[in-house]
């Protein structure tokens, strides 16, 4: 696992279903139903506009590709919606310097009704999938029970390791026993895995929307790369980002980006890349914010404080003893200035820090722990903080 380059720092991409769900109309919506020309023309603009080059390399198709079996138990992809199969789609993507992930089920059908991958077939799919040259599984796990998902997410990251192929394994077991993972078992599993291996909760709705996050380390490093992420139900955030979807502000944008980045978790867009706004372009291209959502300790930000002004203050430790701060507001009326020092949040020491905004890159100089602050948090959005001392006075003394 620790050899085979995969997840060292969370993934970057691009996947389809929040926005484009199942469509599969392609008389009546060709541009947008799940075809092999909707992947193709997200891989164009992935490699033209500075996506795969910022480190959105994963292409990700979801449910609703599956056409069958063959006669041979094999999946096969709808023949209409993906002419050329799956492994045309493959070499495309490759050919531009991005990888190409899959969707299946660890049940009798997928989520929306396609067939399933059940015990039997698990090693069979598997295989399939690295011959097709996937660089992905995401593995969900609608229509199953959890003796076969006991059994079948642990049986898929063995057969993926054995196809031989480096595959990352998007595993959603939490998502179906209550957004709380078996915990021992996926730090075996993931530990003896060749495949990168993170989980996503489909049921988790606390965290950053509700209340504490969950400590997230689940194995001790150097597998802390299992993530244990979380979703909003009512939003459908997942652990997708739906900046340049449809429904979220400006200020929301930039607060999802922010966070997901504190808690180090995938930046996986799923929006029209096509149509997508210079705006929205600009937040989910932010160089420092992508430096610190790839930050190679791999520690997950946890939030350190929470006012009953609805405030929130988020802490994330970088390398080289710098930290990322998110200053998130819940309020929906208007703009809060709220007061601080670091040491109010933590920091000790005789240390003096210098901030750069994220977003505006203003700097803030001079910040000791006993030093004042205040920023202005607009309703639903955030200040975000690339914090880094820039002196040591007990060194200097000395």
């Amino acid at each position: 696992m620790l050899d085979n380059g995969l997840l060292q720092t969370p993934p970057m991409g691009w996947l389809a279903w929040e926005r484009f769900r199942c469509n599969i109309n392609c008389d009546e919506d060709p541009k947008n139903c799940i075809s092999e020309r909707l992947f193709m023309e997200m891989a164009d603009r992935m490699a033209q506009d500075g996506w795969r080059d910022m480190g959105y390399t994963y292409l990700n198709i979801d449910d609703c590709w599956i056409g069958g079996r063959d006669a041979s138990g094999c999946l096969m992809p709808d023949p209409k919606r993906f002419p050329h199969g799956i492994p045309f789609l493959a070499d495309y993507v490759h050919s531009l310097g991005l990888k190409l992930g899959i969707y299946a089920d660890m049940g009798n059908f997928t989520c929306m009704g396609y067939p399933g991958t059940t015990l039997d077939k698990v090693v069979q799919d598997a295989q399939t999938f690295a011959e097709w040259k996937v660089d992905m599984l995401k593995l969900d796990g609608c229509f199953s029970t959890p003796e076969e998902r006991a059994q079948g997410y642990p049986k898929m990251a063995a057969a993926l390791n054995a196809t031989g192929r480096p595959i990352a394994f998007s595993c959603s077991w939490p998502a179906y026993e209550g957004g709380l993972p078996p915990r021992a078992r996926l730090g075996e599993e993931g530990s003896r895995s060749s495949s990168g291996l993170f989980l996503t909760s489909a049921s988790q709705s606390a965290g950053i929307y509700k209340h504490e996050p969950p400590h997230l380390a689940i194995c001790p490093p150097p597998y802390r790369r299992l993530l244990f992420l979380m979703e909003n139900k009512k939003l459908m955030l997942r652990w997708k980002l739906l900046i340049g979807n449809f429904g979220l502000s400006l200020e929301q944008s930039r607060a999802q980006m922010a966070l997901w980045t504190v808690l180090a978790a995938p930046l996986l867009m799923s929006t029209d890349l096509r149509t997508i706004s210079a705006q929205n372009m600009d937040i989910l291209q932010n160089p420092l914010m992508i430096k610190i959502n790839q930050d190679p300790l791999g520690i997950q930000g946890r939030r350190i404080h929470k006012e009953k002004s609805l405030i929130e203050v988020y802490m994330r430790p970088l390398s080289n003893k710098a930290s990322a701060l998110v200053f998130f507001s819940r309020r929906t009326d208007m703009p809060y200035r709220y007061h601080s020092s670091l040491g109010q949040l933590n920091f000790t020491g005789s240390v003096i820090y210098e901030a750069q905004d994220v977003y505006s890159g203003d700097i803030i100089s001079g910040l000791r722990d006993e030093t004042n602050f205040t920023v202005i948090i607009n309703p639903s959005g955030v200040v975000m903080w690339y914090l880094y001392p820039i002196k040591n006075l007990e060194m200097s003394q000395q």
